[in-house]
């Protein structure tokens, strides 16, 4: 199996693990990786941390030239690209933060698995790549949504019309990543993160996420009203008594989820 998932505690590691082909999700693997972000969803973990094995993140699809021309054909490949879209919808959906530990190549739908995580954290050997105007393609797995909405349109349009390799130290100061770390400290980095992540009630974590993406599509009115609903839901939940309670008593707060 390519995809190993081990849970530490609440936080579950999701590792593509094709290190010979730089992580390259295999042409029938969209289907797995929307299951393994479905099966988060409905898992007892609190966060999840999506990475590579063997010193890259993910290559993106996995181009095989023997294989170019199978099926070819407009309705044969938007059978195909309703998969791909479907695991980038299955992890944009996810209630519960998610978080992209990247080393080496995150190029391709494999930038945009790691844009699509709610942070980025990478190491100065990173790069990353909209590479797919280089291999006569366009954005996929969200990118079009994603990439404006991180480094504004120009530079959307910039990344993507020129497929160019963006380094570590770029990529943190366009917001592409969070955090820049050393290989070896990229692990400990995104624990810490996950821990911090651990701290926060899931109900109102569910509500802070989803209003944050969709505030680029709704007036300023339209947010306030979603907040007062859901700042509502959470004015009723025991959490917020726990918060409350935890608060007063100088303790940590003991998360139910309702």
């Amino acid at each position: 199996m390519w995809l190993d998932i081990e849970d530490r505690g609440p936080v579950r590691w999701l590792v593509i693990n094709r290190p010979e082909r730089k992580n390259a999700i295999p042409g029938d693997g969209w289907a797995t990786l929307r299951e393994a972000f479905t099966e988060f969803e409905r898992s007892d973990q609190r966060v999840l941390v999506v990475t590579g094995a063997g010193g890259d993140f993910c290559a993106g699809a996995d181009l095989d030239p023997s294989r170019i021309e199978d099926e070819f054909g407009v309705a044969a490949h938007q059978r195909r690209m309703k998969v791909v879209g479907a695991a980038a919808l299955a992890l944009h959906r996810l209630t519960k933060p998610s978080i992209a530990a990247v080393d080496g190549v995150a190029v391709g739908a494999g930038m945009n698995l790691a844009l699509g995580c709610d942070v980025v954290v990478a190491t100065t050997r990173a790069r990353f790549s909209e590479i797919f105007v280089r291999r006569g393609l366009s954005l996929d797995f969200g990118g079009s949504w994603l990439l404006p909405r991180v480094v504004g349109t120009q530079r959307a349009k910039e990344l993507a019309l020129s497929g160019r390799i963006v380094e570590a130290d770029e990529a943190l100061a366009l917001g592409l990543v969070l955090e820049v770390v050393e290989p070896d400290e990229l692990e400990a980095t995104v624990a810490r993160l996950a821990d911090g992540f651990l701290q926060g009630a899931p109900v109102a974590q569910m509500f802070a996420k989803q209003a944050i993406d969709r505030s680029w599509d709704v007036g300023f009115e339209e947010a306030l009203g979603w907040e007062g609903r859901s700042q509502s839901i959470c004015l009723s939940t025991e959490d917020f008594v726990e918060g409350v309670m935890a608060f007063h008593q100088r303790r940590p707060p003991r998360w139910k989820g309702r």
